[in-house]
């Protein structure tokens, strides 16, 4: 056997799978693009599967105690063998990975089909389990519609929030139903992943106390409020977006606030996001949420060139020292021209009615939503395919980080679905 043919599909696998990754959360992304990055991934697994035992044997069980990117590629190939030592392999690596590793794993489970989930997954939901593989399971149970209420249920309320969490997005995501005083216990726990889990599986349940919540969140600025703020914006109320633009006089909760004004559709955001864009620290962001409501794309004489930005420091004293210095998705978004922008909203602005919600500077329909999913910059895709969930009660489920086959399945079958069920917003029956 030629060796050095397979270590190379694995390196590829997983360094091609690491781009695929990243792209998922770009902004300079769309979805035809990253179908282009997901094709020499299939191809490099695909290589691995071939080389069958030998190969599983010498390369990909060893790979799976690796590097994150080299056990996704090695548990991918592993979980699509023919033979049941393939994933079998992958289910005893679970049973003695540490966290580092189990995310990595967890990743290769969600991406499978889930005909290759190995038939024993459920048996590691065990009471006196590690709760990180507790929730791994269950998480994955959830992402390949294999999660059941005996599997859940007895998790809704461990004490671990983490493990907790996890069975909330699993039942959420099986439209199980919801017992009201257990969401309401999540609801009021001050673990930020376990309440946003319950935000979520309360609005896509339609519990009234899920919304009361999330304004309540959205308002007493608590840790982790990004998705409070996002619903509030999605929900597409006037009233809301008022709430919103109140909020963005706090400087340091301005980048979760535009993001979530981008969602709202509404031409007094678009304003807001004019403004804003004069000022450096949030300029990219605001033209990011302006461009979703109006349509505008920040190209040619609408966008400043990155290294034509101002690059000098501000004094030392004024210095964040604890800010996060890591690339973010967002450093790829942008720079508006601001005077150009503001020139081309005067006469746009004419057109449009401060009373509709606009996506991409068109009227807020279903099928707009659709629309956008297909076309909108890939770290939007996320939010909008939430909307959908919430506005059709779970019935409607786009995975936007699934590979593309079943993205596009799940689009299909969105489209082919009665949208007049689901063409109102979320919020509107949800208000007390």
């Amino acid at each position: 056997m030629r060796w050095d043919i397979y270590e190379t599909h694995l390196d590829e696998a997983a360094f091609r799978w690491s781009q695929w990754e990243k792209a998922l959360d770009a902004p300079d992304f769309t979805l035809e693009e990253v179908a282009e990055l997901e094709e020499p991934v299939a191809a490099h697994v695909d290589g691995l599967v071939l080389g069958g035992g030998p190969v599983a044997t010498r390369l990909l069980v060893p790979a799976l105690s690796g590097e994150h990117e080299h056990i996704v590629a090695a548990a991918l190939a592993l979980l699509l063998a023919e033979t049941t030592d393939g994933p079998a392999a992958v289910l005893a690596a679970l049973s003695s990975a540490e966290p580092p590793a189990l995310a990595a794993l967890q990743r290769a489970l969600e991406l499978s089909p889930a005909a290759c989930i190995p038939a024993a997954l459920p048996s590691l939901l065990k009471e006196d389990a590690v709760p990180v593989r507790l929730a791994l399971v269950l998480d994955t149970l959830g992402a390949q519609g294999l999660a059941t209420a005996p599997l859940c249920t007895p998790f809704l309320t461990h004490p671990e929030p983490g493990v907790a969490a996890a069975a909330l997005r699993a039942a959420s995501r099986a439209r199980l139903p919801l017992e009201p005083a257990v969401l309401q216990r999540s609801l009021d726990s001050s673990e930020p992943a376990l309440r946003e889990a319950a935000l979520v599986a309360g609005l896509m349940e339609g519990h009234r106390g899920a919304w009361a919540a999330c304004q309540t969140l959205a308002s007493a600025r608590a840790p982790g409020d990004r998705l409070p703020l996002l619903l509030l914006g999605m929900s597409g109320e006037e009233r809301d977006t008022k709430r919103l633009l109140e909020l963005l006089s706090d400087t340091k909760r301005q980048p979760d606030v535009l993001w979530a004004l981008g969602f709202s559709g509404r031409v007094a955001a678009a304003d807001a996001c004019v403004e804003l864009m004069r000022h450096p620290p949030v300029a990219a962001l605001a033209g990011e949420a302006f461009s979703a409501i109006t349509g505008l794309g920040l190209t040619e004489q609408y966008a400043v060139a990155r290294d034509e930005e101002d690059t000098a420091h501000p004094p030392i004293e004024e210095e964040d020292l604890d800010a996060d210095l890591t690339s973010k998705p967002e450093d790829a978004l942008p720079l508006p021209q601001p005077q150009a922008v503001s020139e081309w909203w005067s006469e746009a602005r004419k057109r449009m009615d401060a009373k509709q919600r606009y996506l991409s500077g068109q009227p807020f329909t279903v099928q707009a939503l659709l629309e956008a999913l297909l076309t909108s910059p890939m770290r939007r895709r996320h939010a909008l395919a939430l909307e959908l969930a919430l506005r059709s009660r779970g019935a409607v489920q786009v995975p936007t980080r699934a590979f593309m086959p079943q993205q596009l399945a799940a689009l299909k079958a969105a489209r082919a679905a009665p949208a007049a069920s689901w063409s109102r917003p979320f919020a509107e029956a949800l208000r007390g």
